[in-house]
């Protein structure tokens, strides 16, 4: 068997799979100040739900940010590598990703093969990432952040926000609740302000988005943001059933291979 450990900024996952690339167990927590500790419990984690010991896996590759910090790894790969190949594995026809995370943001596009052509990624800034959502939502709206996507999709009139800046956009909506517009007229808008911008970064890196487009990482989980990406695009996205899994995958399939 073969471990992929992907320790994100907000989330750490990990991926056991067997020797015919069948998944035998995903495992997911929040990922704590201490990275190593973060990839020690979740691995701990999929060994106890797949009824395995350390000693049954025979490879073990790591990525995400903190994929050196996990020391009992065998080999360490950049967290884009590893989101492209367990996306292809997923979804072999896929030629665009959109992964939207915790703490940052990246657009991908892929050859027939599956290697990646061009990749844009904003790890710089909230703007565009989950923590954008998260911080507007529980902050200012006084909502669980679950509820913000089944909210949005009842929205008639989408506000506009005319900055994505975490900070502005706050302002912006502060003053949309003074003048009483709709909860989900606003949460819709921070939807597509989040769509927008992740979608013009990747014009920007010169990407065209061709189909077949696979949208994951945390944000995937939220309709709203899935209705307004198809919407800015005009074209069909495909969110994969487990939307955290693709890098942990992908590292874990990279490790039966170099086993």
């Amino acid at each position: 068997m073969f471990a992929g450990i992907d320790i994100g900024s907000v989330a750490t996952k990990a991926v056991i799979i067997n020797q015919r690339e069948e998944i035998l167990v995903f495992s997911q927590i929040s990922t704590s100040y201490d990275r190593e500790q973060s990839g020690a419990d979740v691995f701990k984690l999929a060994l106890e739900k797949s009824q395995k010991s350390a000693e049954d896996i025979e490879y073990i590759v790591s990525t995400g940010y903190g994929r050196r910090a996990f020391t009992s790894s065998d080999k360490v790969l950049p967290e884009i590598v590893c989101h492209a190949r367990g996306t292809k594995f997923l979804f072999p026809a896929v030629r665009t990703i959109i992964d939207i995370g915790g703490q940052d943001s990246k657009v991908m596009q892929l050859d027939e093969q599956g290697m990646v052509t061009r990749f844009e990624m904003n790890d710089k800034c909230a703007a565009g990432t989950g923590r954008f959502l998260e911080v507007l939502t529980e902050r200012i709206l006084n909502l669980p952040i679950e509820e913000l996507g089944p909210l949005s999709l009842k929205s008639k009139k989408p506000c506009t926000l005319s900055s994505i800046c975490t900070v502005f956009a706050e302002s912006e909506i502060i003053s949309f609740l003074s003048e009483h517009k709709a909860k989900e007229d606003i949460a819709y808008g921070m939807s597509k302000a989040i769509a927008k911008r992740v979608i013009a970064m990747g014009v920007g890196g010169q990407i065209n988005f061709e189909e077949l487009i696979v949208f994951s990482g945390g944000v995937a989980k939220n309709i709203g943001v899935v209705k307004a990406i198809e919407e800015e695009l005009g074209k069909k996205v495909i969110t994969p059933k487990q939307p955290q899994i693709t890098a942990a995958l992908g590292a874990a399939i990279f490790a039966k291979e170099q086993s």
